[in-house]
């Protein structure tokens, strides 16, 4: 799958093909995958990537916060419990599609 963007991305040569692995991982990682319903960065870091295009604020303020680290523990636990969840669904269903 990656070689095939890498490829479509490359000039006719393809001489050019090692520019782009950056760009297609990035891609790749912030794009919703079909079995899990996520984003590989968000259950990665608990939160949606900020992507260039984003609007951010002037001043961005860095807190150490124990109860915000206990919150992110909690909801990247709930992020891998419902990719479970979902793998397991498409499993099924592939199961059932394919008979196996």
């Amino acid at each position: 799958m990656m070689d095939t963007k890498i490829a479509a991305l490359s000039n006719i040569q393809k001489t050019n093909w090692d520019d782009h692995p950056p760009f297609v991982t990035f891609n790749y990682n912030t794009s919703t995958h079909s079995s899990t319903k996520q984003t590989p960065f968000e259950m990665t870091y608990g939160r949606t990537p900020i992507l260039p295009l984003d609007y951010q604020e002037d001043n961005v303020t860095i807190s150490h916060d124990s109860e915000h680290v206990k919150k992110l523990n909690q909801f990247l636990t709930k992020l891998n419990k419902q990719a479970r969840i979902n793998i397991i669904k498409n499993q099924e269903r592939y199961k059932q599609r394919y008979g196996t």
